[in-house]
C-alpha cells in the first residue's frame, strides 16, 4: 500500500495565497478587464464581433436577435454569464458611449436619461460599417488564432482593426489593482496624428497634440483648457474638466432660463436634472424657479428657469459648481501590450497601432503571395495539359486508376502532384479556346501580383504608404467635426462666483449683531421724514453702524480693542431690514469685551491708498491698505491705543487727500493728509486736534485731493445737520483747536457724523433705535460755519442718529416721494 505522506507536499500559505491571488489578477488583468493596445477591444467585445461576423451580421444584412448573438459568443467563445455579454453588446451600440459604434443595434438599448436596455428577446443588432472594418482581413492570416476554451474551435487573439479603435472608441474597465480609462477621440484627428507618426518618426507630443488636442465625447460639451489633456498624453495620467453646454433664453412669461443642450460625457440626464432641483432645496443653488428634462431623440434639451431678478452668470457657476453639469474625467492610459498592462502616453499609444497594421499589412501581403503562387503554379500545369492535350487524353483513357493517370503524368511531363491533380479535375470546357485564353491571362495577371507583393516585401516605405492610404480613406469614410469644443481653462470657482453681485447695506448694533440688506428695501424719502425700522434689536441693544458696499466687497471691521478684522459681505447672513442679525461671534472670532467701532468696505486689499484712524483723544494715523489684506484667527492689530483712549472712527485716503476732525461740540479741523506720516499696524498715531477738556473727537471725514468745490456735511444726534462749503474751513495744521463747524445747543444735541459730499449722492442716516432714513444730498441746505442746520431726520425723544453714509449717485431711487416711515 503507497504511503501517503510519501505523496504529500508541504506548502507555506502566504505563499499559495500569494501565487493563486496572482494568477486570478493577471487573469481578470489580460482575459476580461483591460483592452489590448492593438484593437482596443476586450476580448468579451472582440469575441462578440466574430461571432457575428460567423453569422454573417454586416452592415447590408438583416439584424437577429441579441440572444442569438449572446448565445453564439457564449457557447463558442466566451463561457461567462449571458447578462455581461449583453451589457458588453449594449454598450458598443450605444451612440452616446461609444462615438463610433461597432454595432447597429435595433430597439431599445438603453438612453442618456438613464432607461436601461430592454431584455435581449426583443432587442437585435448587426455590424456597424465601423465594426466591418474592425475585421477586415480577418481571413487572410493577418492575426494570430488561438484555441478557444474547450478546444473545439480558433479565435483571434486581436483583430486586424484597420479603424484605430483605441484612440477613438476610448475603453474603460476596472481590473485588480489598475484600472483603464481611456477618453474617446476625433477619428479625423487621430489620423492626422498617425499621418503625421508616419512621416516623422520623431514627432514629439506636442506635435502630435496638434493633430489631435483633446478628446472628442459623442455627446459634445466644453474640455476646459488643455493642460489636463496634455499630461494624460504626456504622462498616461492626467484629469479633464468638462462642462456641459449652455444658452440664455427669454420664455413667455418675460423671465430668462438657462437651456442646457449637451452635457458631459456618461452624464445621466435625469439625474443631472434631479441634482439640480436637489440643490435648489438645500440652498446650494439660488434663483431657480424650475427645472425639466425637454430632451427627445433629437438631442438635449433641460431647461432652468430663472426667478425675476436672479444673475444668469452667478446661477450658471452654481450650477457647475453643484451640479454634475460640470464634471471632472480621469484619464489613465492603460492598455494591454505583449500580454502584460502597461501605462502609455500618447505616441506610445499611436506607435503600437502603427506597428500593428505594418505586421496585418505584411502578413496580409505574404498571405495574398502565397496564394498567388500557388495558383500560378496550378496555372502553370494547366498551360501544359492545354499544350498537350492529345497525349494527356491518351494518358487518361490508357489508366486503369487515377492514382496510375497521376503517376504517368507526373513522371512525363514533370509534374507535381497538385498540378496532375488539377489536370485530372479539368473539366471538358476548359479545352475551348476561349477558356484556354483566360488561363493565360489569368497566369499572367498572377505573375504581377506576384511581383507586385514581392516589391511591397522588399520595400518598407511601400508597406507605409499603404497604410497612409488606410488611413485617409479611414478619415474620408468616418471623419466628422469635433462634437466637443475645447475652452478656456477654468480655475476653481470661488465662492464669489456663486453669489450675485449687487449693493446692500450692512448693520452692526452695539452688541454685535450683524446683516445685510438690499440696498432697494429703503426707499428715497424726503428730508425730514422718520424713516423705516431697520431692525427689531433687544433690550439694551442698538444699532451703531451702516455701510453700503457690494455682496463681493470686502467688510474691514475695527473694534474698541483697535484691532482689525474683516470678512467677505456676502458671508453676512441676508435678512430683512426689521430683522435683527446675526451674533457677529458666529461669524468672527471675536471677544465680548469687544465692540465695532468702525466698519469700511473693501473692494482689494492692493488697490493702494491708506486707512486713516482717529481717537476719542485726538490722535489721528494713517496705515497703508495692504497692511490688512491678511488677518489672523483672533484679528490683527490697527492701531495702540493708550489707556483713558478709544479709537472713533476710520475712512479711506489716496495719500493726497485732506482730513477733517469734528468734535462732539462742534469744532472741526482740516489739515492736509501729508501731515500724517504712514505709519504700521502697531503705532499709537500723532496729535490731530486739541479738543477742549469737556470735549472729544466724535468722527473723521476726508476731502479727496482736498478739493474745495465739495461740501462737508455734519450731522448731529437729534437729526439735524447742513451742508458747508470746504472752502469755509481753513486748511491748518494739525494738532490745534480748529474751527466751529456746527452749533451743537439743546436741539441739535453733539455732533456725530463729518463726511463729504458731491451734491449728487444719496444719505442713509441710522438710529439707536433702529430707524434708517434715505434722501437724497442735494435736498439738504448749504449753510456757513456757524449755525445749527435744518432738520434731516425726525428723531423720537429717547432715540438718537449713530450713523450716517453715503451712496453714490448710480445707486438706482426707487421712489422720490416721502414716506411717513413705519
Amino acid at each position: 500500500m503507497t504511503d501517503m505522506a510519501d505523496e504529500t507536499e508541504e506548502l507555506l500559505i502566504e505563499e499559495e495565497m500569494k501565487e493563486s491571488y496572482l494568477t486570478f489578477a493577471m487573469s481578470v488583468i489580460v482575459s476580461r478587464a483591460l483592452p489590448d493596445v492593438r484593437d482596443g477591444l476586450k476580448p468579451v467585445q472582440r469575441r462578440i464581433l466574430k461571432s457575428m461576423d460567423e453569422l454573417n451580421l454586416g452592415p447590408q444584412s438583416s439584424s437577429r436577435k441579441c440572444g442569438k448573438i449572446v448565445g453564439d459568443t457564449g457557447g463558442n467563445y466566451h463561457p461567462h454569464g449571458d447578462s455581461a455579454i449583453y451589457d458588453a453588446l449594449v454598450r458598443i451600440c450605444q451612440p452616446f458611449t461609444m462615438r463610433y459604434p461597432l454595432g447597429d443595434g435595433q430597439g431599445n438599448f438603453g438612453s442618456m436619461d438613464g432607461d436601461p436596455p430592454a431584455a435581449m428577446r426583443y432587442t437585435e443588432a448587426r455590424l456597424s460599417n465601423v465594426g466591418l472594418e474592425m475585421l477586415r482581413d480577418l481571413h487572410e492570416d493577418t492575426v494570430d488564432f488561438e484555441d478557444n476554451y474547450d478546444n473545439t474551435r480558433e479565435e483571434p487573439v486581436v483583430l486586424p482593426a484597420r479603424f484605430p479603435n483605441l484612440l477613438a472608441n476610448g475603453a474603460s474597465g476596472i481590473a485588480v489593482g489598475m484600472a483603464t480609462s481611456i477618453p474617446p477621440h476625433n477619428v479625423g484627428e487621430i489620423c492626422d496624428a498617425l499621418l503625421l507618426l508616419l512621416d516623422n518618426p520623431d514627432a514629439t507630443i506636442p506635435e502630435l497634440m496638434e493633430h489631435l488636442p483633446a478628446p472628442d465625447f459623442p455627446c459634445g460639451g466644453i474640455i476646459c483648457g488643455t493642460q489636463g489633456a496634455r499630461e494624460a498624453y504626456t504622462t498616461g495620467r492626467g484629469t479633464i474638466t468638462v462642462r456641459g453646454c449652455t444658452s440664455f433664453e427669454e420664455n413667455r412669461r418675460g423671465r430668462e432660463s438657462i437651456v442646457i443642450t449637451e452635457v458631459p460625457y456618461q452624464t445621466d440626464r435625469d439625474k443631472l436634472t434631479a441634482k439640480i432641483a436637489d440643490g435648489v432645496e438645500s440652498g446650494n443653488i439660488e434663483g431657480i424657479s424650475d427645472v425639466r428634462n425637454e430632451s427627445d431623440r433629437e438631442g438635449t434639451r433641460i431647461v432652468v428657469d430663472l426667478r425675476r431678478g436672479a444673475d444668469r452668470d452667478v446661477v450658471l457657476n452654481q450650477l457647475f459648481r453643484h451640479s454634475p453639469l460640470q464634471t471632472t474625467v480621469g484619464i489613465r492610459n492603460i492598455a494591454i501590450v505583449n500580454g502584460r498592462p502597461r501605462t502609455l502616453n500618447l505616441k506610445q499609444m499611436l506607435e503600437h497601432y502603427r506597428n500593428h497594421r505594418i505586421d496585418v499589412i505584411e502578413r496580409r501581403t505574404r498571405y495574398r503571395l502565397s496564394k498567388a503562387e500557388a495558383r500560378a503554379h496550378v496555372l502553370e500545369g494547366l498551360r501544359i495539359a492545354l499544350l498537350n492535350i492529345d497525349d494527356i487524353i491518351e494518358i487518361i483513357r490508357g489508366s486503369e486508376e487515377r492514382s496510375e493517370a497521376q503517376d504517368t503524368l507526373m513522371t512525363e511531363y514533370e509534374l507535381t502532384e497538385r498540378q496532375a491533380d488539377a489536370i485530372l479535375n479539368m473539366r471538358l470546357s476548359s479545352l475551348v479556346g476561349l477558356e484556354r485564353v483566360k488561363v493565360e491571362q489569368e497566369y499572367e495577371d498572377l505573375q504581377e501580383d506576384i511581383e507586385e507583393y514581392n516589391r511591397i516585401l522588399a520595400d518598407r516605405e511601400r508597406v507605409l504608404d499603404m497604410l497612409r492610404d488606410d488611413l485617409r480613406d479611414i478619415k474620408d469614410k468616418f471623419g466628422d467635426e469635433r462634437r466637443t469644443a475645447i475652452g478656456e481653462p477654468v480655475q476653481g470657482l470661488k465662492r464669489a462666483d456663486l453669489i450675485r453681485e449687487e449693493d446692500v447695506t450692512v448693520t452692526v448694533s452695539e452688541q454685535c449683531y450683524v446683516k445685510r440688506t438690499n440696498v432697494d428695501e429703503f426707499r428715497a424719502q424726503g428730508r425730514g421724514g422718520k424713516g423705516v425700522r431697520a431692525a427689531d434689536l433687544k433690550d439694551e441693544d442698538s444699532l451703531r453702524h451702516l455701510f453700503y458696499s457690494s455682496t463681493h466687497d470686502y467688510a474691514l471691521m475695527l473694534t474698541t480693542q483697535g484691532l482689525a478684522y474683516w470678512l467677505r459681505v456676502f458671508r453676512i447672513p441676508e435678512m430683512s431690514r426689521t430683522s435683527r442679525g446675526r451674533a457677529l461671534v458666529n461669524l468672527l472670532d471675536v471677544s465680548d469685551e469687544e465692540r465695532v467701532v468702525e466698519v469700511l468696505p473693501v473692494t482689494d486689499f492692493d488697490a493702494g491708498g491708506y486707512v486713516a484712524m482717529a481717537t476719542t483723544g485726538g490722535k489721528v494715523k494713517k496705515t497703508p491698505l495692504d497692511n490688512f489684506g491678511k488677518r489672523g484667527n483672533g484679528g490683527i492689530i490697527a492701531v495702540d491705543i493708550p489707556s483713558g483712549d478709544d479709537l472713533v472712527g476710520a475712512c479711506w485716503t489716496s495719500g493726497a487727500d485732506d482730513i477733517v476732525l469734528g468734535t462732539r461740540g462742534g469744532r472741526m479741523i482740516r489739515f492736509s493728509e501729508d501731515d500724517v506720516r504712514p505709519m504700521g499696524r502697531n503705532a499709537a498715531g500723532v496729535k490731530g486736534i486739541s479738543p477742549g477738556s469737556d470735549d472729544s473727537v466724535a468722527d473723521i471725514g476726508v476731502v479727496p485731493g482736498g478739493d474745495e468745490e465739495h461740501a462737508l456735511l455734519t450731522v448731529c444726534e437729534n437729526g439735524y445737520g447742513k451742508l458747508t462749503e470746504v472752502s469755509e474751513y481753513p486748511l491748518q495744521g494739525r494738532g490745534g483747536q480748529g474751527v466751529i463747524g456746527v452749533r451743537t445747543p439743546e436741539r441739535n444735541g453733539e455732533l456725530v457724523a463729518v463726511s463729504c459730499l458731491r451734491g449728487d449722492e444719496q444719505l442713509m442716516m441710522i438710529t439707536r433705535g433702529g430707524q434708517i432714513v434715505r434722501i437724497p444730498a442735494d435736498s439738504i441746505s448749504r449753510m456757513g460755519r456757524n449755525t445749527q442746520g435744518v432738520r434731516l431726520m425726525k428723531t423720537e425723544d429717547d432715540d438718537t442718529v449713530t450713523s450716517v453714509v453715503r451712496l453714490d449717485a448710480e445707486v438706482e431711487e426707487e421712489d422720490e416721494e416721502p414716506d411717513a416711515g413705519e
